[in-house]
């Protein structure tokens, strides 16, 4: 609970302030969550592979806006030239860094990269929205969360899928869904201005799914590697992988569909 609380007031403080100062923050949380990524699939976490793909996800999560400047290159052009690096470390490493472990390091990079630098959009929409749109994503992913949680402890029986995660169940994913959606329609209702009803159930759903998918991916990495959390950052609370493998999956999506009404 300490730990969750102290957590939670600095992520929150630092979203409210914005700017540099939550920029900042995420940037740090990707690179924490890039090491935890790198350490769980047995790379070197200090090698040349690895620091390359800290490069790759500081490329991803550079702050061009804030800096008053505009990419020099297209997130297309920059994802195919971090597969090109990654695919020359195997050349170049005469293959004692195989291709198997170079695509998990491109992978992480791009998942976590993405997924933090799609939280930094939400902060800075243009709308100057920002702070609303970012909380009710988050407080979509953690009322899914928890309604999934404790609708799964009173009501479940039905197992959701035991070979990943043997304590989820059918009932409390459907609870999951109903309380986020229900959230997003207590946003709408609170600001029918920036958020209409239809759309407020379509992104409750959409984050609670895909929150749900994010949660049971790293689920399955975990188990794939034989441990329970991904890092030890967060006492009682795992690393910062464990705490928002929902976020990195959640927010990319919702602007990837365009289902945020600023598109």
């Amino acid at each position: 609970m300490i730990t969750g609380v102290a957590a939670g007031a600095l992520f929150l403080g630092l979203c409210l302030l914005g700017g540099w100062w939550f920029h900042l923050l995420l940037i740090a949380m990707a690179l924490i969550g890039y090491f935890e990524f790198v350490k769980m699939i047995g790379c070197p976490p200090a090698g040349g592979s690895a620091i390359t793909g800290y490069a790759a996800v500081l490329g991803f999560m550079m702050p061009w806006d804030l800096l008053g400047f505009s990419a020099p290159l297209s997130w297309v052009q920059g994802v195919w030239l971090l597969m090109l690096l990654f695919l020359a470390i195997t050349v170049l490493t005469k293959n004692k860094m195989d291709i198997r472990i170079t695509a998990l390091l491109f992978i992480g990079a791009l998942y976590i990269g993405t997924g933090f630098s799609y939280m930094a959009v939400s902060r800075s929409a243009p709308d100057g929205n920002g702070l609303f749109w970012t909380f009710l994503l988050l407080c979509c992913i953690w009322g899914s969360d928890a309604g999934a949680y404790f609708v799964g402890k009173a009501l479940g029986k039905t197992k959701l899928w035991p070979a990943i995660s043997p304590n989820k169940t059918v009932e409390g994913a459907v609870g999951g869904v109903v309380i986020a959606m229900a959230i997003a329609l207590i946003f709408a209702l609170i600001s029918p201005d920036l958020l209409s009803l239809g759309r407020a159930l379509v992104i409750g759903l959409a984050s609670a799914v895909v929150g749900q998918l994010g949660d049971l991916v790293q689920s399955a990495y975990k188990r794939a590697y034989g441990i329970k959390d991904s890092g030890s950052l967060l006492p009682g609370h795992g690393g910062i992988l464990d705490r928002c493998d929902s976020w990195i999956i959640v927010f990319p999506f919702v602007h990837i569909l365009m289902l945020l009404p600023y598109y």
